[in-house]
């Protein structure tokens, strides 16, 4: 396709494009309305395994994403206010933010969520990233499994470091937070601490000087967001006491109120 395309040109060709790429959904109907057809391409974004794609439908992936982004407003990091030095909280979708990186919330596979539509931030990144970013991790599990075996999977708070794509952030940092499956252990309490303390040390080792974590493991993983909070917020001031001026901004990123609501209660109750 050449020549300028407006948004609505994009979504079409791309649409089309993808379900041509899906054996199972190449007659699928198309939507007439735009939501119906975001939806769509979306869905079909996020069941499509990692495999070639051509240079034709990724530039134009790329800019109707990078323009779906601008549409829903970019924040960027040097205008949310610190809450203490070092440490901010930040309410908003984390696929918006400009910054050096920011966590996703991984499973073991490493890439990505295949659910369509699904609203886990697993899924959001890599909806909005584009369909480099799980070719990408697939490229990296491959090697490692190349390693360490056919079945190897990523484990718990070991992170993984990819670009970002078409997303604001310059790169992602994919970690596996523990699954509660009955009861709190410290032994899983060690694991998030882990999450936080080695994406730190990730950020470091790359010269990252800022980064956005989501809320780990609180989600499907099942760790009461209470104690995920307290755990984050006192393993990143350790660390950043333990590596004065490394960093420059932490970000806790939070969607919903009730996880706001949390992490101020958790900040304004420490030292």
């Amino acid at each position: 396709m050449t020549g300028p395309l407006s948004q609505e040109q994009r979504l079409d060709y791309l649409v089309e494009a993808f379900k041509m790429d899906s054996v199972r959904y190449k007659d699928y109907p198309t939507p007439a309305d735009t939501d119906g057809k975001r939806r769509l391409l979306r869905s079909l974004m996020n069941i499509r395994m990692p495999k070639p794609l051509s240079a034709d439908v990724l530039a134009v992936q790329d800019e109707y994403l990078r323009e779906r982004i601008r549409e829903k407003g970019i924040t960027d990091v040097s205008d949310i206010p610190p809450i203490r030095d070092g440490i901010f909280l930040w309410q908003g979708d984390i696929t918006l933010l400009a910054i050096d990186a920011i966590v996703n919330a991984a499973n073991s596979a490493m890439l990505g969520c295949f659910v369509p539509m699904h609203t886990c931030i697993d899924n959001c990144i890599h909806t909005f990233a584009g369909v480099q970013l799980r070719a990408e991790c697939h490229r990296q599990m491959e090697q490692l499994r190349r390693h360490f075996g056919p079945d190897y999977e990523q484990p718990t708070a070991v992170p993984l470091l990819t670009d970002g794509y078409n997303l604001p952030a310059g790169k992602v940092i994919h970690i596996v937070g523990p699954v509660v499956e009955g009861r709190l252990t410290p032994f899983l309490e060690k694991d998030l601490e882990d999450c936080y303390r080695n994406t730190l040390d990730l950020c470091l080792e790359n010269d990252l000087k800022s980064v956005a974590f989501c809320c780990i493991s609180t989600g499907v993983f099942r760790f009461p967001k209470d104690r995920a909070a307290e755990i984050a917020v006192t393993t990143v001031l350790q660390w950043l006491k333990e590596h004065p001026g490394r960093i420059e901004r932490v970000v806790f990123n939070v969607f919903g109120d009730d996880d706001r609501t949390v992490y101020e209660d958790v900040l304004h109750h420490l030292p």
